[in-house]
């Protein structure tokens, strides 16, 4: 393996990392839960940025500066509202990971910060969003140096992450 994965406790508008990724909406619009929180401390620039931007697909993601936060880059991704898992949600949750950590790639960054996406008010089951999320940074990193963390904002949310990671290492 080549890059690392780690879970930790913690805000993710506070983290230092080339990137931090938004679970946001497809209008890119200033939302509720981490991508409210991602708004609020990043500043009124980015409302306009991703006016600019204006759309992004489920599944896909779009980059902006990070202007006031710790981190360089807001990589935005919309992650699927879970609709009992018929609707395709697995595999627009595994794109989301995938196009962000493409994205980073692409622009030279060595180290990236996830929420839990989809776990909010889109209703994924964090169980099965952290079996995705985890099996494609693992993917990514045996062949890519970058850092992948996850920051959690809860015990309970870190601990099924921890252990989503800790099956898919075995």
């Amino acid at each position: 393996m080549q890059g690392t994965i780690t879970m930790v406790l913690g805000d993710l508008t506070t983290t230092k990392a080339d990137a931090i990724v938004n679970a946001a909406n497809e209008r890119l619009l200033r939302g509720g839960g981490v991508c409210g929180a991602i708004f609020r401390a990043a500043g009124g620039a980015l409302d306009e940025a991703c006016g600019e931007i204006g759309y992004c697909a489920t599944g896909d993601a779009v980059m902006t500066p990070g202007f006031d936060l710790p981190a360089d880059y807001i990589i935005h991704t919309v992650g699927p509202v879970w609709q009992g898992g018929e609707k395709n949600e697995p595999a627009l949750l595994a794109s989301c990971y995938d196009k962000s950590l493409a994205l980073a790639e692409k622009h030279g960054l060595k180290s990236i910060a996830f929420p839990s996406i989809s776990t909010g008010i889109f209703g994924y089951p964090t169980e099965k969003a952290a079996k995705i999320a985890v099996e494609r940074a693992l993917a990514f990193v045996k062949d890519h140096d970058m850092d992948v963390m996850w920051v959690l904002f809860d015990e309970k949310t870190k601990a099924i992450y921890d252990e989503a990671l800790a099956k898919a290492m075995k």
